[in-house]
């Protein structure tokens, strides 16, 4: 039919060419008689044409279906969707490709798409390492495996749980008691003779004693080669040793050490006095509490059971008696009703939460400073030791809060899970891969003709997925095709489509235009 109609001459528009105009979809109405003329500019636009339902290039019947094959296949074989780029109906307008046979442009093809689809594979990290149903059901020792799968989430969870809990406790001062023995030693040195003149204004000619004040903890670990011994003086935020006013003076009676930003630590103390009798010394220490700690006024201590802490456990203690007491106001929340002692200790009736820390200010003083009595003793005129101890209460860091934190900046095991289930992973991989190989030749195996045309047809509907091709071109060039009953009306289409575009190209060049 084609060879009825030339190219009707330079003047003629562009169009298809008469290879391809057969393919050209006819316009979706026609008129019941075909002679309706609608002008010259109102010739029919192509349209899709919709065949009837038992034609066309739908998704093929239930009984051919996608087989898989065996090995890495360049073609991934699925059944076609709705709304899948490939699932195009014939008769679609399409623009004219050479050397495919029915070609359409589906415009440039988004490669993020592709890529979002595998790195969400990807992440289906848990999903992966399940046996498929049908291993399980083949291999019923798989089940192990799964057993352990499921003792392996449990322990993720619980060792996540504990994590957590290990990193809020982190945040909270973590700290224990220990004793710390101070030992306070002085030596006296007895004056001697000089032999000459020259000797007289030396230092040995005159007695003199040395105090000595040191310490360490107890119960120490001294067999653990990688322990960090802690200096003496890092426990104290001042020491004033203070002499006989009487024998020293004024002004040579005082002894003081404070804590600076840059101060040195050491292991004691040493002072060195000229005497020759018993002197009476007190000795003043002051911890370094880390947080600080205050000490409560004696009327607030004896009403909370606190004498010195940190503000946040006095806070805490005071919120608690205010719960106990049941002084927070009913309908007003953020009041407090003072009862008759907190009256007296603050000093008003009714207060706010938000003003509790700041009328705590003028309530919380320094924490008392250790004091110990001493007396150095001068006897019998010869060089002489005399040494006594003493135990206090100090707080160190818990030796815990470094195996927490060691715990969790540790990434060995971290890396060993992680490639232990790499090949876990890669093991599942493989078992999915040679479960598919099984199922592709038993089905061979069991009906060969069958399972060939199957194949056949999904790998057909797979390349026309893959190289854009709509229709069916296997069926189409073949006549039986064109017998149809749908041809009849597509061929009076098309020459009703021609028609008119002749009569508009003839009337364009006769001048004739529609009024």
């Amino acid at each position: 039919m084609s060879q009825r109609f030339p190219s009707s001459g330079p003047n003629q528009g562009p169009g298809p060419s008469p290879q391809m105009a057969r393919y050209q979809s006819p316009p979706a109405q026609t008129p019941p008689n075909m002679r309706p003329y609608p002008g010259p500019g109102g010739n029919f636009p192509p349209r899709g044409y919709t065949p009837p339902p038992n034609i066309g290039s739908g998704p093929p019947p239930n009984n051919i279906g996608t087989v898989p094959g065996p090995g890495p296949a360049p073609m991934h074989q699925r059944p076609l969707q709705p709304n899948f780029p490939g699932n195009n109906i014939r008769g679609s307008p399409m623009p004219n490709a050479p050397g495919n046979k029915r070609p359409i442009d589906r415009g440039p093809i988004n490669p993020s798409q592709g890529k979002n689809e595998y790195s969400a594979k990807k992440k289906k990290k848990l999903a992966d390492k399940i046996l498929p149903q049908k291993v399980r059901d083949l291999v019923p020792e798989s089940q192990a495996y799964m057993d352990l799968l499921a003792f392996e989430r449990k322990l993720d969870a619980t060792i996540m749980r504990k994590r957590l809990d290990i990193q809020e406790a982190l945040k909270r001062p973590m700290k224990q008691k220990r004793k710390l023995r101070i030992f306070i030693s002085n030596t006296f040195y007895p004056s001697k003779e000089s032999q000459d003149s020259a000797d007289i204004g030396s230092d040995g000619s005159v007695a003199s004693w040395e105090l000595r004040v040191e310490g360490r903890l107890l119960e120490d670990n001294k067999n653990d080669p990688n322990k960090i011994k802690r200096k003496f003086s890092s426990f104290f935020k001042s020491l004033v040793i203070e002499l006989d006013k009487e024998l020293y003076g004024p002004d040579n009676h005082l002894v003081e050490w404070h804590r600076t930003h840059s101060t040195q630590e050491t292991d004691g103390f040493q002072v060195k006095r000229p005497g020759d009798r018993n002197v009476r010394c007190t000795i003043l220490l002051l911890l370094d509490y880390q947080p600080l700690q205050f000490k409560l006024d004696p009327r607030l201590a004896r009403l909370l059971g606190v004498h010195t802490q940190t503000r946040p456990v006095i806070i805490s203690a005071l919120w608690q008696y205010i719960k106990t007491h049941k002084l927070q106001d009913a309908h007003e929340r953020e009041y407090i009703t003072c009862d008759k002692y907190l009256e007296q200790i603050f000093g008003c009736q009714r207060m706010k939460f938000a003003e509790i820390p700041q009328r705590l200010n003028p309530l919380l003083h320094p924490p008392d400073p250790i004091v110990i009595n001493h007396v150095i003793t001068v006897e019998g005129g010869t060089e002489s030791k005399q040494t006594a101890c003493y135990d206090i209460d100090v707080e160190v860091d818990d030796t815990l809060k470094n195996q927490m934190n060691n715990f969790l900046l540790s990434t060995a095991s971290q890396q060993e899970i992680q490639g232990l289930d790499g090949k876990i992973h890669e093991t599942v991989d493989t078992i999915n891969q040679l479960k598919t190989n099984r199922e592709f030749f038993l089905s061979f195996a069991k009906d060969p003709q069958t399972f060939i045309h199957k194949w056949i047809v999904s790998q057909t509907r797979d390349l026309k997925t893959m190289t854009d091709v709509v229709g069916n071109p296997e069926e189409e060039r073949r006549a039986e095709f064109y017998y149809q009953p749908w041809t009849q009306e597509a061929v009076s289409r098309y020459f009703f489509t021609k028609v008119n575009q002749k009569r508009a190209e003839l009337e364009q060049a006769l001048g004739i235009r529609n009024s």
